[in-house]
């Protein structure tokens, strides 16, 4: 390793060979192999062990750290209690020679190589480790036997501590040093711990505030700078084995009335206590005065600037030189490269060799002699350079090293006050090897956290960072380079600074023998220190079992929520209680673990941390709040601020001003301050500025306060503090009394100065036999409440009170001594008085109460309160309630005074006890509105933001609005945002909630009592909620939704209407979220009279299926309205704009109005019908049945008509496919007809259903061959079907009873009928649906019974077909045929001759006669083919029907052949 490390990287300071682990192990190892042989002085140590140490011989002791592997992870050297000289066997001088030459023989082998120097380096480290060893086996077998002699005579060598000089009690200035000593003696040497108010003073967490030192027992608490918040009981405790022991003292800081100084001076050394103590009292006694002295001074980074006095000294010694000291911000400056100090005997110089940022801050010049000190301040700013880049930002300062390990380190920075115009994008972080002047760039992308861990560093050697901003502009110039700091371990880092880390576990101090082979316990407290994107750090403490070797730590991860725990330094455990883990998922969280380890294996695990996601947690802080300017001199202002509200990690802050009007903020400073006031210098005379604050820490800077009121440059009146003490308070009174304490209450001042009061300060003395004692403080520090517990006071004894009040410019004179009190404690049951009674918005009818609760409660809390009302002048009888109900809360609103009167007000309070003491009274208040009061207005801008508005016009300078809920001050602006611009305050609601329900108001300070409140109740939030959103989201009121309709030529309309839309109004028309435009495909239309809007298409298509939608925008207002067109809902849109579109093309020529049909005539006669339109004289139509023309009309006479076609006698045979077809030479349309199966059975039916309804009632007739039961139809359809019924059962046919049908009759024949032939005889007609039926009854009774009887006689008058007729007749085509037949009947039957079962006309082809009433013929003049057939002759009379068939067969001579 030797030969890869650089020659420049040895001579650094930070180099040593313990970084070498490879040699060292090397080393260590070659010990172990040798220690069999032991030394003469290892044997000699081994001899006086044995006569010193009565002690029984124990296992040698290894040094060496073993994990479970027995790998080596380090070496220990244990450390034993005793005196230096006598544990090491050595002198000074001895110790200091054998150091020396293990430095030399550690630099010798550190540079040499080669094979026989790197033996040369092995031997001698063999020898310095072997020597090491013996010393420490000796010192340790001394140490041994000097216990062991203390523990045989213990009682007279320890003893418990005692004080032998205790520290003494001080009273000092405001920022004055003071030293508190003590001398304490004891056996073992006690260790002493400094207190305030019982809390451990720790130096570290306020670095130059305190300062301890021990030496030779006498022990030292140094306050640097003392302020107001150090007034306190310091108590020193000194402890050891024998006992504890404590001494107390105070320290009172009090304040200068007058201007304080900007610096006094820094505590003095010891040396020089001391020469100071000497000489004043047996010396000289110098005069020192500071002339010519330096100014605020203004450089800029990169130049050189000298800071110069002149330093008169008196008496003027020759051979006498006094101190000179320079300070910046009270740190003591040390010469370096960067500034160079200068005493010329009579003159002081600092001079300032390349300015930076870093320079800037308050200069001190500190002359000290042995009399005294005189002390010169004023402060330099530094701005920034020229940027290389113009726009580009300011450069970063202060960088420094943080928490710095052997392979990484923590670099921080401070943002810069200038960013060039645009925000900071964020910071890049260079590296530069000490010894070398290349720098190298850490990060990729710029980040914007001023904290960045920098890996990948090589242990051992050391670096410096310099950092860089960038802007959208560019890159600024570097910062100034931090110190070196090297890549090591943190407990090699102390070792090689010659003290022990207290968390190394090296130093291992028990009052028992430790044990050997003892596994380390588990770590204590371990926590997350730091968390951010980039790298998390862990911090834990050693623990207390751990065996009397170092040890080393593991540390586990775990992603939270599993139990899969991960080694992260698998390779090296860590020596130091505090690591950085990198690497880890930004966004998750993980728990953490450590485990100690030694050479006796691997501890147990700590207890895992909390859940931790990876990410920054540091936020930026919020603006600062008010920014108040204060004139100063003619070019400075002292500007003061309120301090960001919960900022973590504050950095600090920068002042910006701005002339009025320019617009243009410049910085005041370039280097953060950390208070809260900043004399900002170098401004024109004359001119008016506002100023604003930024704060910062590392997350970044806030943003900006608000600006302040404008303030013209010039010198100010009295140290520029225009204010005067407050007057005395008054009306003090006594709120609670115990055995040793007394709560006072008092009223405040009539006149507060025209500043705030800052608080109160109570004296008490004590009144014995009237005659009253000297005054007493009783609080140090002041109170901001008017209300104080005076404590120490003694029971039954009488006391007296005056109250003091302080603001800006002072503590006031001290009140009128209040009455005498006795210090007796209460035992009263009811609750004692309410106090700090207010009067606030007084108005001519009403007014505001506020109070609070008495300090002493009674025997039970207090419940309720009363307020008592009565005019001023009025007297104590006239004392009125005005809630008859105790209220709960500590304010009321009281509504019942009279204008222009004066009343007091007082409240009593009440527990279960009863009703308390009342309080003291107001002041008088007059009951009137006075002239230009507000009232808190409500406004909802367009943006819906919900705001409070209150405005005053009669504000002072001092004058600030106070804004609070229910009467408690707002302080919490989580719910709320509060803005002051002049004279107008602005609540702002962040997201307006039930939880924000309350009374808020607002008060203005040093007015004449101005203020207003406003009650938002449960209804006034609703209401305002719909405000906003309709300001937040105003809403296009629409008529109507967007609809879709069908127009001509099937053309689709999306339309919607607007109830109210401007000229301006903008529609954007999009389908399934893409804009549509006009074009051919999309006709857009918008009517701003009627406010409807219209989007056309000519046809729709596949690919438009989807949501339309339209969205309207005027101005801020918008409106959406949306129609989805999906799925069946858009096929048939599709399908119905298609057959549109189709009709319209069709209607162009002759076309068919009303489509083919058909209509059933009462007649059962069926006509094919249909209506047509736009016809001409061309215009022809033709009909036809299954593809075959059946009739044609050449010419139609009529421009609208009806087309017929009719069916006279349907049967199966027309069944079929109708269409007729409408044409000419525009066109031609086509209406279809399907009669066949399903389409003819329902024409059928409506046939069959008008045959039923025509049919006559049932009747009964008389016939030869028995009873015939019959009913006429109109028409007889053979396809007809008819059931008969006798007693609602179907009748089964016999040749006993059959039916039939003769033309339009049918029938039912029963022969020969009997006794079970009577009931109820139906016939029923089927036509598909319900059908009909006709009934006869046919009983022993009435008519039926009559022709059941008369039954012969019927049978004999009925007509009759008496013969004649062949029943089949062939003839020749073109013959006559004629066949004659007697018929009977009486009365005369009617003859009908049928063929195919239709009625037969007599025309010239048929000829029908009927002779003598009693001869029928029958002639067909020429037979033909079509007269073939079944031919019937059908005769009825009124008493029956009778037919007879025959048929006709005709063939042609050439068939026949």
């Amino acid at each position: 390793m030797s030969g890869s490390t650089p020659f420049y990287q040895k001579h650094h300071r930070h180099y040593d060979r313990g970084y070498r682990s490879k040699e060292l192990e090397s080393a260590v190892s070659q010990y172990q192999s040798s220690s069999s042989s032991s030394s003469y002085a290892a044997r000699r140590s081994s001899s006086r062990e044995s006569r010193l140490s009565p002690m029984p011989k124990r296992a040698k002791p290894t040094y060496l750290a073993m994990d479970k592997e027995n790998q080596i992870i380090g070496y220990v050297v244990p450390i034993f209690r005793g005196s230096q000289e006598y544990a090491s066997g050595f002198s000074d001088t001895e110790e200091a020679r054998v150091k020396e030459s293990a430095g030399y023989m550690a630099r010798r082998n550190l540079f040499t190589s080669g094979l026989e120097m790197e033996r040369t380096e092995q031997t001698s480290r063999k020898v310095s480790m072997r020597e090491s060893a013996e010393r420490i086996s000796l010192s340790k077998r001394i140490y041994e036997n000097e216990e062991h002699h203390k523990r045989m005579n213990k009682d007279s060598l320890m003893h418990a501590p005692e004080f032998v000089i205790k520290p003494r009690s001080h009273t000092v200035w405001e920022k004055q040093c003071v030293r508190l000593h003590c001398t304490v003696s004891g056996w073992p040497d006690p260790r002493v711990v400094w207190y305030k108010n019982n809390v451990t003073i720790d130096p570290m967490a306020h670095p130059g505030k305190y300062k301890l030192e021990s030496s030779y027992n006498v022990h030292s608490l140094e306050i640097n700078r003392c302020d107001f918040d150090d007034t306190a009981q310091y108590r020193v405790s000194a402890m050891n084995s024998k006992g504890e022991l404590s001494s107390f003292a105070s320290i009172v800081v009090k304040r200068f009335k007058g201007e304080v100084e900007e610096a006094l001076p820094m505590p003095r050394r010891k040396s020089e206590e001391y020469n100071i103590i000497c000489t004043h009292t047996y010396g000289i006694t110098f005069d020192t005065h500071i002339v010519d002295g330096f100014g605020v001074s203004f450089g800029r980074e990169g130049e050189t600037m000298s800071l110069g006095a002149t330093v008169i000294i008196s008496p003027n010694l020759a051979r006498y030189q006094p101190e000179v000291q320079w300070y910046r911000d009270d740190v003591l400056l040390q010469p370096s490269k960067w500034c160079h100090m200068h005493w010329s005997g009579d003159k002081a110089t600092l001079t300032l060799t390349h300015l930076n940022k870093e320079d800037e801050g308050l200069y001190t010049l500190r002359i000290t002699t042995k009399s005294k000190y005189e002390t010169y301040s004023a402060y330099v700013f530094v701005r920034d350079a020229d940027a290389e880049v113009e726009g580009a930002p300011g450069a970063p300062l202060d960088v420094k090293c943080q928490d710095a390990n052997k392979d990484y380190v923590i670099v921080t920075w401070k943002q810069p006050a200038v960013d060039g115009g645009s925000s900071i994008l964020g910071y890049f972080v260079d590296r530069c090897e000490v010894g070398t002047t290349h720098w190298s760039q850490c990060n990729d992308t710029p980040i914007k956290f001023a904290r960045f861990p920098v890996t990948g560093l090589v242990e051992g050697r050391s670096y410096t960072f310099r950092v860089r901003a960038v802007n959208k502009s560019g890159m600024s110039r570097p910062s100034r380079v931090s110190e070196a700091v090297a890549a090591m371990d943190p407990a090699d880092r102390a070792r090689m600074r010659g003290t022990s880390a207290p968390w190394t576990g090296q130093i291992i101090v028990t009052e028992e023998e430790p044990a050997e082979g003892v596994v380390p316990g588990k770590p204590k407290e371990l926590e997350v220190t730091e968390a951010t994107k980039n790298y998390v750090v862990l911090s834990w403490k050693p623990p207390g079992e751990r065996g009397h070797e170092g040890i080393m730590y593991y540390v586990e991860k775990c992603v939270s929520g599993t139990d899969s725990w991960q080694r992260v330094n698998t390779e090296i455990p860590v020596k130091s209680p505090r690591f950085a883990l990198f690497d880890l998922a930004e966004g998750k969280a993980y728990s953490f673990r450590v485990r100690c380890c030694n050479s006796a294996g691997v501890g147990e695990p700590s207890e895992a941390t909390e859940a931790t996601t990876v990410g920054d947690k540091l936020d930026i802080p919020s603006a600062p709040g008010r920014v108040v300017p204060t004139r100063n001199t003619d070019t400075s202002v002292v500007v003061s601020w309120e301090a960001s509200r919960d900022a973590k990690e504050l950095v600090g802050y920068y002042i910006e001003a701005s002339i009025v009007g320019s617009n243009k903020f410049e910085p005041c400073n370039n280097k953060p301050v950390k208070g809260t006031r900043f004399i900002c210098h170098g401004l024109v005379t004359g001119e008016s500025y506002v100023f604003r604050v930024k704060a910062l820490n590392a997350a970044g800077l806030s943003e900006c306060s608000q600006e302040s009121e404008a303030i013209e440059v010039k010198a100010a009146i009295g140290g520029g503090i225009p204010h005067a003490s407050p007057t005395p308070p008054y009306g003090i009174s006594v709120l609670e009394c115990v055995r040793d304490s007394m709560v006072l209450a008092w009223k405040q001042p009539t006149f507060i100065g025209g500043a705030d009061i800052t608080g109160y300060f109570v004296d008490y003395r004590e009144v014995i036999n009237g005659v009253p004692g000297t005054w007493h403080e009783a609080n140090v520090k002041s109170v901001s409440d008017r209300a104080y517990r005076v404590s120490d006071l003694k029971e039954n004894r009488k006391y007296q009170f005056q109250v003091r009040a302080a603001n800006m410019a002072g503590v006031g004179i001290p009140s009128l001594p209040s009455g005498t009190f006795v210090c007796e404690e209460w035992t009263i049951a009811v609750p004692g008085p309410p106090h700090d009674l207010q009067v606030t918005e007084v108005r001519a009818n009403t007014l505001v109460l506020l109070y609070k609760p008495p300090v002493y409660q009674g025997r039970d809390p207090v419940n309720g309160f009363y307020i008592d009302i009565k005019e001023a002048d009025a007297e104590e009888e006239a004392w009125r309630g005005v809630n008859e109900k105790a209220i709960l809360t500590n304010y009321m609103k009281i509504k019942i005074l009279k204008e222009g009167e004066t009343y007091v007000f007082r409240v009593r309070a009440q527990n279960k006890a009863g009703v308390g003491k009342a309080s003291e009274p107001t002041e008088p208040v007059l009951a009137e509105t006075k002239p230009g009061t507000t009232e808190i207005v409500v406004d909802v801008d367009d943006d819906g933001v919900i705001s409070m508005n209150f405005a005053c016009s009669n504000l002072t300078p001092d004058s600030k609005f106070v804004w609070s809920k229910n009467y408690e001050e707002i302080t919490d602006d989580t719910r709320i945002t509060v803005a002051t611009s002049g004279g107008k305050s602005k609540a702002t609601f962040n997201m307006l909630a039930e939880d924000d329900i309350g009374i808020y108001s607002c008060a203005v300070t040093h007015t004449d009592g101005a203020g207003s409140s406003y009650t938002l109740s449960a209804e006034e939030l609703k209401k305002l909620l719909e405000l906003s959103h309709d300001h937040k989201f105003p809403i296009i009121p629409l008529k109507t939704e967007l609809a879709v309709e069908l127009q001509e030529k099937g053309r689709i309309r999306f339309w919607l209407q607007a109830e109210k839309i401007s000229a301006n109004g903008k529609i954007e028309y999009v389908f399934n979220d893409n804009s549509l435009s006009q074009g051919e495909k999309y006709k857009m239309n918008f009517n701003k009279d009627t406010g409807v809007i219209e989007m056309i298409m000519e046809s729709l298509l596949p690919e438009d299926e989807g949501t339309f939608t339209f969205q309207l925008q005027d101005g801020k207002a918008t409106n959406q309205s949306s129609l989805v067109l999906i799925g069946d809902v858009f096929k048939g849109l599709q399908k119905e704009s298609a057959f549109m579109r189709k009709e319209w093309h069709r209607k162009q020529g002759p076309h068919f109005v009303e489509y083919l049909s058909y209509e059933v005539t009462p007649e059962c006669c069926v006509i094919l019908k249909c209506k047509v339109g736009n016809i001409k004289k061309e215009t022809v139509a033709l009909w036809y049945k299954d593809g075959r023309e059946v009739k044609g009309d050449e010419k139609l006479t009529f421009t609208e008509g009806v087309l017929k076609l009719e069916i006279a006698q349907i049967s199966k045979k027309d069944a079929g496919v109708y269409e007729i077809v409408l044409k000419d030479d525009r066109g031609q349309d086509t209406s279809t007809l399907n009669l066949t199966e399903q389409g003819f059975r329902d024409l059928m039916n409506e046939v069959f259903s008008n045959i039923a309804n025509s049919s006559t009632a049932l009747k009964i007739q008389s016939t030869d061959e028995g009873i015939r039961l019959y009913s006429f139809v109109s028409y007889y359809n053979e396809a007809l079907q008819v059931t008969w019924h006798h007693k609602d059962s179907a009748i089964a046919f016999t040749d006993r009873i059959k039916s039939g049908v003769v033309g339009e009759q049918l029938w039912l024949q029963i022969t020969e009928p009997t006794e079970k032939d009577k009931g109820k005889y139906a016939i029923e007609f089927h036509d598909g649906k319900d059908g009909l039926k006709r009934t006869v009854e046919l009983s022993g009774q009435g008519e039926a019974t009559a022709k059941f009887q008369m039954a012969p006689y019927f049978l004999y008058n009925r007509a009759r077909v008496a013969g004649g007729l062949p029943d089949v007749v062939t003839i020749q085509e073109l013959k006559a045929l004629n066949l004659t037949c007697n018929i009977s009947g009486e009365p005369l039957p009617e003859v009908v001759w049928l063929k195919n079962e239709r009625e037969i006309v007599s025309d010239g082809h048929y000829v029908m006669k009927l002779e003598a009433g009693k001869y029928a013929s029958f002639t067909i003049t020429t037979v033909n083919t079509a007269d073939s057939g079944k031919y019937s002759i059908l005769v009825k009379n009124k008493y029956g029907t009778e037919s007879a068939d025959f048929t006709v067969s005709v063939f042609s001579p050439d068939s026949k052949k």
